[in-house]
C-alpha cells in the first residue's frame, strides 16, 4: 500500500468516525435554546467587560477614570450587546427586562431561566475576567486588605453598594424608578406602531438612553436597575476573598434583584396604558379563507383585539418577531 493510499484510508475512516460527533455537535448548536442562551452569555460579557472595566479605572485609577466614563462603558457596551445578540435573543442582557417580556406575554415562561442563566453566566466571568485584569491595581489600592466600604473598598467596582445618604427603603424605591424609566423608553424606541428609531439605529439609541439614566439618575443607588448586572459579580467578589460583608453592607444586596423586575413592569404597563391604547388602529382587509372565495372580512392588526371597544396591550419588538426583544440594559 503506498503512502497516498494510506492517507486516503485515513482521512475516510476520520470521517467516518467524526461525522456522528459533528452531527451530534451541530444539531445542539442550531437548537433555538442553546443559541439563545449563548447569545444572552456573550452579549451580557462584553456588556459588563466594557461596564467594569470603566468602574475599576474610576476606582483604582484617579485621573484616569470619571463617573461619565462608567456611563459611557456601560452605554456603549450596551450597544455592541445589542448588535451581537439582537438578532438572535433580542439582547435582553437584563433579567428584569427578561421577566417584564415574559410576564406581558412577548415570550414563553420557559425560556426565562435560559435567558436568565445566560446573563448570569456571562456577568459572572466579566467580573472574573474584570478581577483578573485589575488584580494588581486592586491589591496596590487597598493595601491587600479586600473591603466593601471606606477609602479603599474595591468591592463597589463589580456590584452597586448604597451610600450614606440613603436609606435601605428610599435605595428600593429608587431602583423601582429608574428601572421603570428605562422600560418606560425601550418600548418607545422599539415601538413600530408609534415613532421608532430608524432602521439601524437601535442600538446607538439604546446605548444613549443608558447614558442618560446614568448621568441623571445613577447617584442614588447606582442604578443597578439589572439583577443580572449586580447579584453574580457580587457573589463573583463573595468567592473571590470580600467575604460575606458583599451580602451583609446594609442589607442592600436583595434590593437590585428584586426591586428592577417590579420597576421594569410598572414602566411598561405605563407605556402601554398611556401610548399603547391610545394609538389609532387601521382596520386591514384580508382573505378569509373559511369563508366563500369571494367573502372578505375587515380586521384589525394583530397585535391588538378588541372587546367591548377597548383594545389589548401588547408591546412590540424592534427585532424579527420571532425574537423577543427587549433591548435594554447594565
Amino acid at each position: 500500500m503506498t503512502q497516498s493510499d494510506r492517507k486516503r484510508r485515513s482521512t475516510r475512516v476520520s470521517k467516518v468516525v467524526s461525522t456522528p460527533t459533528a452531527t451530534k455537535m451541530q444539531v445542539i448548536w442550531q437548537n433555538e435554546n442553546v443559541r439563545e442562551f449563548l447569545a444572552e452569555f456573550i452579549s451580557t460579557y462584553v456588556m459588563m467587560v466594557f461596564g467594569l472595566g470603566a468602574v475599576a479605572d474610576m476606582v483604582l485609577g484617579g485621573k484616569m477614570g470619571s463617573y461619565l466614563a462608567v456611563n459611557l462603558g456601560f452605554g456603549f457596551g450596551v450597544t455592541i450587546g445589542v448588535h451581537m445578540a439582537g438578532n438572535i435573543s433580542g439582547a435582553h442582557m437584563n433579567a428584569a427586562l427578561t421577566f417584564t417580556s415574559c410576564a406581558l406575554g412577548r415570550m414563553s415562561w420557559k425560556k426565562f431561566p435560559v435567558y436568565v442563566l445566560g446573563q448570569f453566566l456571562g456577568s459572572f466571568v466579566a467580573a472574573a475576567t474584570i478581577y483578573g485584569l485589575f488584580y494588581n491595581a486592586i491589591i496596590d489600592f487597598s493595601g491587600g486588605k479586600l473591603m466593601t466600604t471606606g477609602p479603599t473598598a474595591t468591592a463597589n467596582i463589580f456590584a452597586t453598594y448604597l451610600p450614606d445618604h440613603m436609606t435601605l427603603w428610599r435605595g428600593f424605591l429608587d431602583e423601582v424608578v429608574v428601572t421603570g424609566m428605562l422600560q418606560l423608553c425601550l418600548l418607545a424606541i422599539a415601538d413600530k406602531g408609534n415613532n421608532p428609531t430608524l432602521l439601524g439605529t437601535q442600538a446607538i439609541v439604546t446605548g444613549i438612553l443608558v447614558v442618560i439614566i446614568g448621568i441623571s439618575l445613577g447617584m442614588n443607588s447606582g442604578y443597578a436597575i439589572n439583577p443580572s448586572r449586580d447579584l453574580p459579580p457580587r457573589f463573583f467578589t463573595f468567592l473571590a476573598g470580600w467575604g460575606s460583608q458583599v451580602f451583609r453592607t446594609k442589607d442592600w444586596w436583595w434590593v437590585p434583584v428584586v426591586a428592577p423586575p417590579l420597576g421594569a413592569y410598572c414602566g411598561a404597563i405605563i407605556y402601554l396604558f398611556f401610548i399603547g391604547s391610545n394609538k389609532r388602529q387601521e382596520p386591514q382587509v384580508l382573505e378569509n379563507p373559511l369563508a366563500f372565495e369571494d367573502h372578505k372580512i375587515s380586521v384589525l392588526p394583530k397585535t391588538t383585539s378588541h372587546q367591548h371597544g377597548v383594545a389589548s396591550l401588547t408591546p412590540v419588538s424592534v427585532y424579527p418577531e420571532d425574537r423577543p426583544s427587549a433591548l435594554y440594559h447594565p
